[in-house]
C-alpha cells in the first residue's frame, strides 16, 4: 500500500533549511497495524502527514497504492485522501457546532453521499462504536474518550483503505487510551491499514511492528524493509 524510497522533506526559511526526514525507505502492506515512535521533534508527525497526503515530499519516491504520487499536486493529493485515507488526531478535531451525528457524516457530505445512504452508514458507526445515546450531544458535552471515539468514527465513516492515528491517545486517561486501541484493533483485524505515532511502549504492542524515528532518520525497526 505504501512505499517510500530515500524520502526527503525539508523546511526552508529566509536564514536556514531543516531536513525533518532524511532518506527514509519503508515499505507497509495493505492490512498491516503499523506504530511510529521516537523523540518529540524527530520526524513522526512529519512523516504521517506525508504519508497522509498533507504533505509532499522534497525528494525521492512516495509510492501510494502503486501510484507514484510525490510530485502530485494538492488538488490529486486532495482527491486520493478523500477517496482512500481516514485522520485520528490527539487533539479530536471535532467542530464544535455540530452534533455527534453531524461530526461523523461530515466526510459523506463531502464525497456527495446521498442522505438516505449517509443516515444508513453513520448509524452502524455508531451503534459499532457504542455512540449511539450521545448521537444529539456535542463534542462539549462528551468525555474525552467519548469525543476520541467520535473521531475514530468519523475517520472510518467513509471505509477508507488506510488510516493514520497521530497520538490517538494522547490526551486520555489510561482506560479511555485501552478503549480507543481496542476499536484500532477491531478495525485492523477487519483489513484496515493503520499507520499510529505513539509515545506508549504499551500501545505499540498492539501494532504488528515498530518504526524507531530519531532525528528524521529511521535508527531500528522490526522488518528486513528497513535494514
Amino acid at each position: 500500500m505504501i512505499e517510500t524510497r530515500n524520502l526527503i522533506k525539508k523546511y526552508t526559511t529566509e536564514e536556514v533549511e531543516t531536513t525533518a526526514l532524511h532518506d527514509i525507505n519503508i515499505k507497509i502492506e495493505s492490512g498491516e497495524f503499523v506504530c511510529v515512535m521516537g523523540p518529540s521533534g524527530c520526524g513522526k508527525s512529519t512523516l504521517l502527514n506525508v504519508l497522509g497526503l498533507l504533505d509532499s515530499p522534497s525528494d525521492g519516491e512516495f509510492y501510494f497504492m502503486g501510484e507514484e504520487v510525490a510530485e502530485y499536486s494538492e488538488n490529486q493529493r486532495a482527491l486520493l485522501r478523500k477517496k482512500n485515507i481516514g485522520f485520528v488526531f490527539q487533539s479530536f478535531n471535532l467542530i464544535d457546532e455540530l452534533t455527534v451525528y453531524e461530526n461523523i457524516e461530515l466526510p459523506l457530505y463531502y464525497l456527495n453521499v446521498p442522505t438516505s445512504e449517509r443516515k444508513k452508514k453513520v448509524n452502524q458507526v455508531l451503534e459499532r462504536t457504542q455512540l449511539v445515546p450521545r448521537k444529539n450531544h456535542f463534542p462539549q458535552q462528551l468525555s474525552g474518550g467519548q469525543q476520541q471515539r467520535v473521531a475514530v468514527s468519523r475517520a472510518i465513516i467513509s471505509e477508507p483503505k488506510l488510516i493514520l492515528a497521530d497520538e490517538p491517545t494522547g490526551n486520555l486517561d489510561s482506560a479511555n487510551g485501552e478503549n480507543v486501541m481496542t476499536l484500532l484493533q477491531e478495525l485492523h483485524k477487519s483489513g484496515t491499514t493503520i499507520v499510529m505515532v505513539t509515545h506508549s511502549p504499551s500501545f505499540a504492542k498492539y501494532g504488528e511492528r515498530t518504526i524507531q524515528l530519531f532525528d528524521g532518520k529511521i535508527v531500528d525497526a522490526t522488518n528486513e524493509f528497513y535494514l
